[in-house]
């Protein structure tokens, strides 16, 4: 997924998105991208362990076969010694940490987060409940629409899944402004045929890209 900072101008593009996409509809969009959702510290390390003890086995049975000998102190020593290196290389490298996480728990952190997001930001305190969240975390590369109760009433989940591909494309290419500000505009589209701009309507959300 994306690599490159997100510019000023980038900012500007996105809020300008916004902004126009909220001129025809009564909805409230906000947007947030997270560098990551997890630390992945713990679970990490888990796998490291699990690792270290599956090539201590091997090493173990290897070392039988070939009727070679080692001191049960010494093999225990090793195993410790390798398991702190491995600690110590997680702790000092984070970006290495997500590798060895399985997608299915990256991509629960991810989604805990947006969920997170999606209540701290107050997208679900709009007057008529028809915020939606546009959600990125990078290192996860996991992307969601979150849409308030007022919405999912009218929209179905198959027309967020269509607008999540296309940002995750443009997030792969590394143009994730530019994906955001096509995600705007579709979510936008949606959100005026179903909530059409009303009169006395008030801009309850900030209209700029949070980053975290």
């Amino acid at each position: 997924m994306a690599t490159r900072p997100i510019s000023p101008e980038d900012h500007d593009r996105i809020a300008e998105a916004i902004r126009a996409a909220e001129a025809k509809t009564a909805g409230e969009i906000y947007c947030v991208v997270a560098q990551s959702s997890d630390g992945y510290f713990f679970p990490a390390a888990f796998a490291a362990a699990l690792a270290t003890l599956i090539v201590s086995l091997a090493v173990a049975y290897g070392l039988e076969a070939w009727w070679l000998t080692i001191r049960l102190p010494h093999f225990v020593l090793a195993e410790i010694l390798a398991l702190s290196c491995m600690l110590v290389l997680l702790w000092m490298l984070p970006r290495l940490r997500i590798h060895l996480v399985p997608r299915r728990l990256r991509y629960q952190a991810a989604h805990a987060n947006a969920m997170k997001q999606f209540l701290a930001r107050n997208v679900h305190r709009t007057s008529a409940r028809t915020g939606v969240l546009i959600f990125v975390s990078i290192a996860e590369r996991y992307a969601e629409v979150v849409a308030d109760s007022g919405i999912d009433a009218k929209v179905g989940q198959h027309v967020w899944d269509g607008v999540v591909r296309e940002l995750t494309r443009h997030a792969g290419d590394d143009r994730l402004a530019d994906g955001f500000v096509k995600a705007i505009e579709s979510v936008g589209a949606v959100l005026a045929e179903h909530f059409p701009v009303t009169e006395g309507d008030t801009n309850e959300l900030d209209d700029h890209l949070v980053e975290i």
